[in-house]
């Protein structure tokens, strides 16, 4: 099973209002290195080269808030897929981020931990699983 950890940055930024679900680009990126919970930005994980079909900066990840009954849910739908070339993809880890904040530039919000590496060879597609809802609040 694929486990979801926030960033512990992520909820003092949302409170700083540095994150505006309405409008901002989320994208997530690969990497095989563990993430810290700690980390803030992009810069700070390692991230997949662009390379056998992966490209550095990830794809864009669609997200939705809703509202009912005084409760904000803030979900994420799948990217769409990227199709592995070459030696194939592969990774361990998905990052989800904001790709329109500046300040601080890419900041991160959560990451997907798939337990072992996974691998995607050449000709097939990988396709992330996130459908999941990122937080509630009320």
């Amino acid at each position: 099973m694929v486990a979801y950890t926030k960033y512990e940055d992520f909820i003092e930024q949302v409170v700083r209002a540095k994150h505006d679900f309405g409008s901002a680009t989320f994208k997530v990126a690969l990497s095989n290195a563990a993430p810290s919970a700690a980390h803030t930005t992009l810069s700070q994980i390692t991230e997949l080269a662009t390379a056998n079909g992966y490209t550095a900066g990830g794809l864009t990840v669609p997200v939705t808030v809703a509202e009912t009954g005084g409760t904000v849910t803030v979900s994420c739908t799948d990217p769409s897929p990227w199709t592995a070339s070459g030696a194939g993809i592969t990774f361990r880890y998905a990052a989800l981020y904001n790709d329109t904040q500046t300040s601080p530039a890419d900041a991160l919000v959560a990451f997907w931990d798939n337990g072992s590496s996974q691998t995607v060879t050449a000709g097939n597609t990988l396709q992330l699983d996130l459908a999941a809802t990122l937080f509630t609040a009320s």
